[in-house]
C-alpha cells in the first residue's frame, strides 16, 4: 500500500516505519529481507532428498534418519531462520528429559503410516511477522511427558480410512496442561543484526525442567562439490560462537548466561545409518547422543565444527516462565544486550503500526486479529527452496533427453 495511490477522498496516512523498510529494500537494495524464516520445518521425506530406486521419498529418508543424515538440498528446524541462500541456519531444539530423541524438527506420519495420508502431528503456530521479518513470533507446544511417536504411528496405521485420525491431543500428553508453551521471537536491530528471545511457559501444575538448545549450523555444501570451501563455527569466548563463511562473512551468536556450548559437524552418521565408518568422530546427531545417551565424547572438545548448540537447563515453576536471550550479528558490540528489550518493544510496536496501516477500517477486532495472523502464516512460510533439476536428474542417472538420445544412437546435444 502506498499513500500516493489512495483513492480520492481517502484519509491521508503517514508512511509507517515498516513500509519505509520495504521501500528501502526494493529501491535502495538495503537487505532487510536477507534474514527470515526461510528454514523449512520438514526436509526429510521430500522429493528433493529422494535418491531411491523406486521414487519412495518417505522410506528413503525417514524422520528417524533425519537427526543423523546430512541433507542434500536444504535444511529444517523448529521455529528457525536462515539467510536468504540458506548458508547459515538457526533454530531451537528441545528436550523434556523423557523423550527418546532431541526435538529438532516437526514429526509427522507418512502416507503408509496414516489412515488419511501424510499428516504432521504437532501443535505449532505462526503468531506474528512483519513483511521484512523485522519482528517475528512463533509458538510451539511441547509436552512434558514423553512424546508419543510410536503410539501415533501404530494407532493411526491400524485404523481404517472410514475412522477418524488419531491426533496428538488424543494421546493424553496435554492432560492437566502438562506442557510448555515455547515462544521464539526475533527482532532486527539492523538488516544483519538479529535479536532472539526464547520464552518457555510452564502451563502445568508442578515445576518442570526444560532443556533448551538454540542451535546454529551451516547447510552442508562442502560434501557435494569438490573443492568447495568448508565454513567453520568456533567458540571464541564464554557464550559466544563465531561463524565464518567464505561468502557470508563472519557472524557471532552471543548467548546470555554462558551456557555450555556443544560442537559437532553437520555430517551424516554413516555408522548408524549404513553401518559404515564415519569420516569424523563428530557427526550430525552428536548433540542428541551427548544429551540423551550421555555420550560426552560425541561432541568436539575442541569447540569447533559446522554445527553448535548452546545448552540451557531451565527450571520453570508451575504457571511461570523462563526466558533466554541471544543475538546473531555481523557487528561487534561491547554490550550486545544493552538495548535488547527496548529494540524488541520497538519492532513489535512497528509491526502493529504496519497492520493498523494496511488493515481495512471496517474490520472488527476479531477480524483484524484473524487477518494479521493469516498474513503472519504466509510470511512465516516464505521458505528457501534450492533445487537444481539438471543436477538432480544427473545424480539419479535419469535425464530423459539423454536417455532418448542414447536409444537413438545420438550424442547428447546433437
Amino acid at each position: 500500500m502506498n499513500t500516493s495511490e489512495q483513492k480520492p477522498g481517502a484519509t491521508s496516512l503517514p508512511e509507517c516505519t515498516e513500509q519505509k523498510r520495504l521501500n528501502e529494500a526494493r529501491e535502495r537494495g538495503i537487505p532487510w529481507k536477507k534474514w527470515g524464516p526461510y528454514l523449512s520445518e520438514r526436509q526429510w521425506g521430500t522429493v528433493r532428498e529422494d535418491y531411491s530406486q523406486d521414487g519412495n521419498a518417505w522410506d528413503y529418508f525417514t524422520h528417524d534418519q533425519a537427526r543423523s543424515r546430512a541433507y542434500r538440498w536444504g535444511e529444517d528446524g523448529l521455529a528457525g531462520i536462515s539467510d536468504n541462500k540458506q548458508r547459515l541456519c538457526f533454530a531451537i531444539a528441545l528436550w523434556n528429559g523423557r523423550d527418546p530423541i532431541l526435538k529438532e524438527r516437526l514429526f509427522g506420519l507418512t502416507n503408509s503410516e496414516s489412515n488419511h495420508g501424510e499428516d504432521v502431528k504437532e501443535f505449532y503456530f505462526y503468531v506474528d511477522s512483519a513483511p521484512t521479518h523485522s519482528y517475528m513470533e512463533y509458538l510451539y507446544k511441547y509436552p512434558q511427558s514423553e512424546f508419543p511417536y510410536r503410539d501415533l504411528v501404530e494407532t493411526n496405521r491400524s485404523r481404517s480410512r472410514e475412522e477418524g485420525e488419531y491426533e496428538l491431543l488424543d494421546t493424553g500428553v496435554f492432560d492437566e496442561d502438562r506442557y510448555f508453551d515455547v515462544f521464539a521471537e526475533y527482532a532486527k536491530a539492523e538488516p544483519d543484526d538479529l535479536l532472539i528471545r526464547v520464552t518457555a511457559h510452564n502451563r502445568g501444575p508442578e515445576p518442570a525442567t526444560l532443556h533448551l538448545l538454540p542451535t546454529l549450523w551451516f547447510r552442508n555444501t562442502w560434501s557435494w562439490k569438490e573443492d568447495s570451501p568448508k565454513p567453520v563455527l568456533r567458540q571464541v569466548s564464554d557464550g559466544v560462537i563465531r561463524a565464518s563463511h567464505a561468502e557470508l562473512g563472519d557472524h557471532s551468536l552471543t548467548c546470555v548466561g554462558e551456557p555450555e556450548l556443544l560442537f559437532t559437524e553437520n555430517e551424516s552418521n554413516a555408522t548408524r545409518l549404513w553401518d559404515q565408518p564415519n569420516g569424523s568422530p563428530y557427526v550430525k546427531d552428536a548433540v542428541h547422543e551427548c544429551l540423551i545417551s550421555g555420550k560426552r565424547e560425541a561432541v568436539n572438545p575442541g569447540k569447533v565444527g559446522t554445527k553448535a548448540a548452546a545448552h540451557y537447563i531451565l527450571e520453570v515453576p508451575a504457571g511461570g516462565s523462563k526466558a533466554v536471550r541471544l543475538r546473531l550479528s555481523a557487528h561487534a558490540a561491547a554490550d550486545p544486550f544493552v538495548k535488547f528489550d527496548a529494540t524488541f518493544s520497538q519492532r513489535k510496536a512497528e509491526a502493529g503500526e504496519f497492520y493498523d496501516w494496511v488493515t481495512p477500517r471496517t474490520f472488527t477486532e476479531d477480524e483484524r486479529r484473524v487477518h494479521r495472523q493469516a498474513l503472519a502464516g504466509m510470511l512465516w512460510t516464505e521458505q528457501y527452496y534450492h533445487f537444481d533439476l539438471d543436477k538432480w536428474l544427473e545424480e539419479h542417472d535419469a535425464r530423459p533427453t539423454y536417455a532418448r538420445a542414447h536409444r537413438m544412437g545420438l550424442r547428447a546435444g546433437d
